[in-house]
């Protein structure tokens, strides 16, 4: 009875481990052939998102002669509109200002303004230089005075990232190579915007990599507010799962990125989103036990069937020899 409810349960949880790989294998094939839900940005929930991530971020601004008034007026656009989407604050993000041409001016610090609208206020007030392009001199003086703790940013132990934001539209008229290397070296993440004319090499030397992340173009000023939503979602630390996956089970965030794990007892589809219950291989042992009174069993039989041939040989002799006396008489 026992070995009869052993073997019953042992086939039941068989069928069971073939309904459940088949309805697992049914609902990878309806979310492929049905439309995933998309990852894409909700604006309405960014600015309540945004807090998610501080930063010391350092705009670094080209005003040189080839940036016409009407043009450097967009510029300021694109400040003000980016400010709008931080959290601001002096526990939050901290922001400053970096002006540039053949010289270099730092508008305001980061320890200067805690709130957006005086933020915006001394973004209005910023006046264009004219002259040349010292892109790499801006580079170096936002790294030497914008950036330290004496102007307002955290110490490094606070691990606060250290964001540059650079907009220009023309040639470095100096090196950006090295200071750019050595601004990254000191924690810096460096974005680079180009303009209508500027040098893409130029940006590619400056940026941190990746680069199709952190370099940006636009043909003209009139439509760079345009890169707010892509800073927007870049800077301010989103969760992707929370923003929109396809994942069957779990959603795990990865820096910009996210990726699909599976609950215990499943493994993750070739899709990389759908998940299928793992093939378990039952292996039966059996009772080391049974096995030997299994033996001495056939034994015994073996012996009882041999013993009974030659009784029944014995038997059928002695009747072939009563046949044979009876034949005689």
């Amino acid at each position: 009875m026992k070995s009869f409810l052993c073997s019953l349960c042992y086939c039941t949880s068989l069928l069971l481990s073939a309904v459940l790989a088949t309805y697992d294998q049914s609902y990878a094939q309806s979310r492929n052939n049905g439309r995933p839900p998309l990852r894409t940005l909700n604006p309405a929930k960014t600015d309540s998102q945004c807090r998610s991530r501080t930063l010391d971020l350092v705009f670094i601004i080209d005003s040189s002669r080839s940036v016409r008034p009407g043009e450097f007026e967009k510029v300021k656009i694109f400040l003000a509109d980016m400010v709008d989407t931080l959290d601001v604050g002096p526990e939050a993000t901290r922001v400053a200002v970096v002006n540039y041409a053949s010289t270099v001016k730092i508008e305001f610090l980061l320890k200067d303004h805690s709130n957006k609208p005086d933020m915006k206020r001394a973004i209005s007030r910023i006046e264009p230089l004219a002259a040349g392009t010292m892109t790499g001199l801006a580079i170096k003086t936002a790294m030497n005075e914008a950036f330290t703790e004496q102007s307002g940013a955290r110490p490094r132990s606070r691990k606060i990232s250290k964001v540059a934001i650079i907009v220009t539209d023309g040639r470095p008229q100096d090196q950006v190579e090295e200071v750019s290397a050595a601004a990254r070296a000191s924690g810096i993440e460096i974005y680079a915007v180009g303009v209508d004319r500027a040098d893409m090499r130029s940006l590619q030397l400056m940026a941190s990599i990746p680069l199709e992340d952190h370099v940006f173009y636009v043909e003209t000023y009139g439509v760079i507010e345009k890169l707010t939503s892509k800073f927007q979602e870049t800077l301010c630390g989103m969760d992707p799962c929370a923003m929109g996956h396809d994942c069957q089970h779990v959603c795990v965030t990865s820096k910009a990125s996210y990726y699909c794990k599976c609950r215990s007892g499943y493994i993750l589809n070739a899709d990389k989103k759908t998940c299928s219950m793992k093939q378990v291989k039952v292996v039966v042992v059996e009772d080391p036990c049974k096995c030997e009174a299994r033996l001495a069993f056939q034994k015994q039989t073996q012996a009882a069937i041999q013993q009974l041939t030659a009784k029944l040989a014995d038997v059928s002799g002695r009747m072939e020899r009563l046949e044979n006396m009876v034949d005689r008489v």
